[in-house]
C-alpha cells in the first residue's frame, strides 16, 4: 500500500496522433474536436497541470468523457509514459526513473489480457516465474489469494481462458493483479466488456476485495453507478484537467463548474442557459428568478449567467410553501415504482427540465401544470467562464 501524489503533472501526445481520428470521422469533426484534448505546438495536451493525492488504502474513481485524460493519467502513474513534466510520488519517492516492473503495481485491463496458453493458475504464477520467486512462496500466495477471491475461484485455476466466461476471466485478471501484493492497483474500465448482470456481480466482488486488501487504487470508468459503488472519492476530469474531487454527494450538491453539474448526477443537472443579470434578478426570456444574497456580490448587471436545478427541487404547486411558481407543459412522464414517484419531463418555453411528482398524480402529455421550484436549491454559473458563482 502507498500514498500516491501527482504534483503539477502535464503530458503531451504527438500532434500527429490526432489526424487519424479526424480522417475516420471527418463528417463529425467539430463535435469530436470538443471532446478531444487541446492541441498545442508541443502536441495534444492529454494532462494539464494535474494535482492529486490518493491516501494510503483509498480507492479513487476517475470519471469523465472520452478523451479527457483518464487513461493517460493511469499510464503516467504506471510508468508507461515517461515524458511528462511534474512529479509522481509513491510514499514521497519520485518514481519517474523507476521502470514499471519495479513500481509494485497491479493492473486490470478492460480486455482481460490473460495469457491464452496458460491456465488460470499459470496466469497467476507468471509474475513469480519472471522474478525467480521460490515455488513454495508462490504456492502459498496463490492459495491465499484464491481463498480471498471467494467461492468457486479454485475451480477456475485448472482452466484456460478460452473456457471461461467474461466474468470468470475478469476474476482471474483481478486475482493476477492482486496475487503479487501490489502497493497500488490500477483498473482501467475492467467491467466494460461484461453484460449487465455480470457487471453487478463483478463490481460487488471488486468492492469486497478492495476493502479486504486495503490496496490504494485508481479506477477509471464511464459508469457513474460503478463510481458511486466503489469510490472513497470521485475525480472528475475534463480536457486534461481535474475539475473537482469529492464524494458523490458533495459533487452533486456543490459542483464547482458547469461541466461537473452537467456531467455528474443521475440524471445530470438541468441547465437554463442564456440568462442575464439585471437589478438582482436573473432574466431568462420572459422568466425572472431572484438571485440569492450570497451570490449577488459576485454578479453585475449584464453578466451572462446559466441557472441550474436538479429534478428533486421541482415539484407540484402543492408540495412547497415558499417556492417559485411557474407554468410548464408536460412532455412525458414515467413511473419509478421503487421510490413510488413520477418523474415528469417538462417544457417551459425553450427550456426543458424534469421534476418529481407524487405517484398518484394524474397527468397527461401536453397538459399545462403549475410547478414549484425551491429557490434555495437553484445553482448559478458564469456562462463565459463556466464557474459556479
Amino acid at each position: 500500500m502507498a500514498t500516491i501524489k501527482l504534483r503539477d503533472v502535464s503530458f503531451n501526445y504527438p500532434a500527429a496522433l490526432r489526424d487519424p481520428v479526424f480522417k475516420m470521422f471527418e463528417g463529425r469533426k467539430e463535435r469530436i474536436e470538443e471532446d478531444l484534448p487541446v492541441e498545442t505546438s508541443r502536441g495534444v495536451k492529454a494532462l494539464d497541470h494535474v494535482n492529486l493525492t490518493v491516501p494510503n488504502g483509498q480507492t479513487f474513481v476517475i470519471v469523465g468523457p472520452s478523451g479527457c485524460g483518464k487513461s493517460s493519467l493511469l499510464r503516467v502513474v504506471a510508468g508507461l509514459e515517461r515524458s511528462y513534466s511534474g512529479e509522481v510520488l509513491f510514499d514521497g519517492e519520485d518514481v519517474q526513473n523507476i521502470p514499471p516492473k519495479d513500481r509494485s503495481i497491479g493492473v486490470v485491463f478492460q480486455g482481460f489480457a490473460l495469457y491464452p496458453n496458460f491456465n488460470s493458475e499459470g496466469n497467476l504464477r507468471f509474475f513469480f516465474r519472471m522474478h525467480d520467486i521460490p515455488d513454495e512462496q508462490t504456492r502459498q500466495r496463490i492459495e491465499f489469494t484464491s481463498e480471498l477471491m471467494g467461492i468457486g475461484f479454485k475451480e477456475l485455476l485448472p482452466r484456460r481462458p478460452r473456457t471461461l466466461s467474461g466474468g470468470e476471466k475478469q476474476r482471474v485478471a483481478i486475482a493476477r493483479a492482486i496475487v503479487r501484493a501490489p502497493k497500488l492497483l490500477l483498473l482501467d474500465e475492467p467491467l466494460a466488456n461484461l453484460d449487465a448482470k455480470l457487471r453487478v456481480q463483478t463490481r460487488t466482488e471488486i468492492k469486497r476485495l478492495l476493502r479486504k486488501f486495503g490496496i490504494t487504487s485508481l479506477y477509471v470508468t464511464h459508469d457513474q453507478v460503478e463510481a458511486v459503488a466503489l469510490a472513497d472519492q470521485i475525480v472528475v476530469m475534463h480536457m486534461g484537467k481535474i475539475e473537482q474531487v469529492g464524494t458523490y454527494k458533495s459533487l452533486t450538491e456543490n459542483p464547482v463548474s458547469l461541466f461537473v453539474a452537467s456531467f455528474l448526477g443521475l440524471p445530470p443537472m438541468d441547465l437554463f442557459p442564456g440568462g442575464s443579470v439585471s437589478d438582482g434578478r436573473l432574466n431568462l426570456d420572459e422568466y425572472s428568478f431572484p438571485i440569492p444574497k450570497d451570490v449577488l456580490p459576485f454578479v453585475h448587471n449584464g453578466q451572462g449567467v446559466t441557472m441550474g436545478l436538479r429534478r428533486e427541487s421541482v415539484g407540484t404547486g402543492a408540495q412547497l410553501t415558499n417556492g417559485i411558481r411557474l407554468r410548464a407543459e408536460v412532455e412525458a412522464f414515467e413511473s419509478d415504482f421503487v421510490h413510488r414517484i413520477l418523474i415528469v419531463f417538462l417544457r417551459m418555453g425553450k427550456f426543458q427540465f424534469s421534476g418529481v411528482w407524487p405517484m398518484d398524480w394524474k397527468l397527461s402529455v401536453g397538459q399545462t401544470v403549475e410547478v414549484e421550484i425551491d429557490p434555495d436549491r437553484l445553482y448559478f454559473f458564469d456562462s463565459k467562464l463556466g464557474k459556479r458563482l
